[in-house]
């Protein structure tokens, strides 16, 4: 990444963090992981969620989830600010939320499908799908104004608000990028202070507090356009050494839930002071845990660690790079899975064959959209790649079949005359006119008589 330059406009032509910029693997590989540990942990009592964050932390994969997609907003609506102004930015973040909305809507009605389908009582109140199999007229149009949405979709509505706005964060980010951090954290504060939340129907809030939840992304976008100034002192030991405590102390805390013998370790004072940890408002100490652990990730895994070339490296990537397809496959998943341990069996094997199973799932229709999306498109009667294409020198005759076979040069040793380079000529007189400026005229062969031209 190149250096700042200093300029006396108030907005530079590109972003300083982009000048130079190659796609950062790691960004990728860690979306990738934050959707596999989301999968995981929608489905209900299952061992595969001990992979997860957060039973070894405060925070957990939704944070990671919002921190990266502020980091990759800023850098694809830069890049199509760059290269269609602000028109091409905002056309660019408009489509994005209207992806973002359909495949909300999609979702619900899939989720109420399977439930429905699989005649479940039990799944219908655990999926917040009843309503809308018994009242569906209504319910959907809740979930058209983004008021009503199943279980385990809650982030998406969240998203297609984020991208609607996503332009003019940019825009404030890109000249006042500290003040803009200010004030998400000032709206972060107000939100706890005075409880804003945004309502839900039939009752309650959203479970993602929009007004909260904004701080991570406008921080991953704030990290991309100012944060290199900040870099050498995030991976300092001023800064590493109390992460690294931080994380110790949730991590006893967090395994205190499950573990006896440390929950006896842990004053009940300390434990009233921790909880309720909020996560609908973010809580701060949520918060606080995936910036320290985000400073100890970024200082463990370089930019260019030779692990995210690996195999299994690669899945995460691939999954990553098509955040909101595998996604919205991931909720379809968490379902069919809870479908499993309710029908079939709740046993150790069935809970670690459908997270493995759901985990390659995904990997698989990430490798199958990755090939749709690569797939080379070449049009109608272009030379293979990789095959050079003969040019026209300026000592060789331009010429078409038919003036060639008029002029007696034709061979069937030399077919290639008539289609290798131009257009062919309306006539042999044009053809004519185009040899002598190729050869000069002294070397053009001798006119032809009007009466014996084709």
């Amino acid at each position: 990444m190149l250096d700042r330059t200093a300029t006396s406009t108030p907005l530079a032509g590109a972003l300083p963090a982009l000048e130079g910029y190659s796609r950062d693997l790691r960004i990728d590989a860690c979306r990738g992981i934050a959707l596999w540990c989301i999968f995981l942990d929608h489905v209900p009592n299952n061992i595969g969620s001990w992979l997860t964050l957060r039973n070894y932390g405060f925070s957990d994969a939704a944070e990671v989830f919002m921190f990266l997609s502020g980091v990759t907003c800023a850098l694809s609506y830069d890049k199509a600010r760059q290269q269609g102004g602000w028109t091409g930015a905002v056309g660019r973040t408009l489509w994005r939320s209207w992806d973002i909305y359909v495949a909300f809507l999609l979702l619900t009605l899939a989720c109420a499908v399977m439930v429905y389908l699989a005649g479940g009582d039990q799944l219908a109140d655990a999926s917040n799908t009843r309503i809308l199999l018994e009242q569906p007229g209504e319910t959907l149009a809740h979930a058209a104004i983004l008021q009503y949405r199943p279980v385990n979709t809650d982030i998406l509505p969240l998203f297609v608000l984020y991208h609607l706005l996503f332009a003019p964060l940019l825009w404030l980010l890109l000249r006042a990028p500290n003040a803009t951090l200010g004030a998400s954290l000032l709206l972060y504060t107000l939100a706890h202070v005075f409880g804003w939340t945004v309502p839900a129907w039939p009752s309650g809030h959203w479970f993602f507090n929009p007004l909260a939840w904004q701080l991570p992304l406008v921080l991953g976008a704030w990290w991309i356009i100012e944060g290199r100034k900040f870099r050498p002192w995030i991976s300092s030991p001023i800064v590493l050494v109390p992460a690294v405590l931080y994380l110790a102390f949730s991590l006893v805390i967090a395994l205190s839930w499950n573990i006896k013998p440390l929950e006896a370790l842990v004053p009940q004072t300390l434990l009233t002071l921790l909880y309720p940890m909020d996560k609908s408002n973010l809580a701060p100490l949520r918060l606080l845990h995936f910036l320290a652990l985000a400073a100890v990730v970024a200082w463990l895994v370089p930019r260019d660690w030779r692990g995210l070339t690996t195999t299994v490296m690669r899945g995460t990537i691939l999954c990553g790079q098509n955040s909101l397809p595998i996604y919205c496959l991931g909720v379809l998943l968490s379902f069919a899975g809870q479908l499993a341990l309710l029908d079939i069996s709740d046993g150790l094997m069935m809970q670690v064959a459908l997270s493995m199973t759901g985990v390659l799932v995904m990997i698989v229709a990430a490798v199958l959209l990755d090939m749709i999306k690569t797939k080379p498109r070449q049009p109608p009667h272009t030379k293979p790649a990789g095959v050079p294409i003969e040019q026209p020198t300026g000592r060789e005759l331009v010429i078409n079949l038919r003036t060639a076979k008029a002029l007696g040069v034709f061979s069937p040793t030399r077919p290639a005359i008539a289609h290798t380079f131009a257009l062919p000529a309306k006539n042999v007189t044009q053809d004519v006119k185009l040899t002598t400026k190729a050869l000069g005229p002294a070397s053009y062969p001798p006119a032809i008589p009007r009466e014996t031209r084709p």
